[in-house]
């Protein structure tokens, strides 16, 4: 064997382990790199804001005032701006008339929404009624607070009077709710 060709084959078979070597070396440290990018943490704070609880005040109670009935059943109605109105055989016969009024106080500019009553009971002389119903608020639909957490808004309604009903004074409650949206 010529000399030069054994140191040849020794150089080649050297170059190879020294490849090999070094690809088990270069994978062993691909490996680890690997393995130190499969985890890491970060911290995190958290914090939240308490709201202020919304909450409604009345301010005024709803008055149909005084009226007069007929042998003829009719409507009074008094909308959410105080004006009153009367239909079929009901006669305005003066009286305080005003809108239910609230106050309602929470967390600034959020808006709220108000729920009414479908129908609310005023009971008179020797336990007689009259239904009112039909309410309305004054709020628009998407009422909100101002910037210092304030709103106001009233409530009017209608009521059925029966025909030749009983004179006498009538009262009643019902009631109205806020909440955020």
């Amino acid at each position: 064997m010529n000399s030069s060709a054994g140191h040849s084959i020794w150089n080649t078979v050297a170059k190879r382990i020294v490849a090999v070597a070094a690809g088990f070396a270069l994978g062993s440290m691909a490996a680890t790199a690997a393995q130190a990018q499969t985890s890491a943490s970060a911290t995190t704070g958290a914090s939240v804001t308490i709201a202020a609880p919304i909450a409604v005040t009345k301010t005024a109670d709803l008055s149909f005032g005084m009226v007069v009935p007929s042998a003829t059943a009719g409507t009074v109605v008094v909308s959410a701006a105080g004006v009153r109105s009367v239909s079929g055989g009901v006669s305005e016969f003066g009286g305080t008339v005003t809108a239910a009024a609230y106050s309602v106080t929470g967390y600034a500019s959020n808006a709220y929404a108000i729920a009414l009553p479908t129908t609310a009971t005023l009971t008179g002389p020797g336990s007689t009624t009259m239904t009112a119903g039909t309410f309305t608020h004054s709020a628009g639909s998407s009422p909100a607070l101002d910037s210092s957490g304030n709103g106001t808004f009233s409530v009017g309604a209608t009521l059925s009077v029966g025909a030749n009903q009983a004179a006498g004074a009538y009262s009643g409650t019902f009631d109205v709710s806020v909440n955020y949206n």
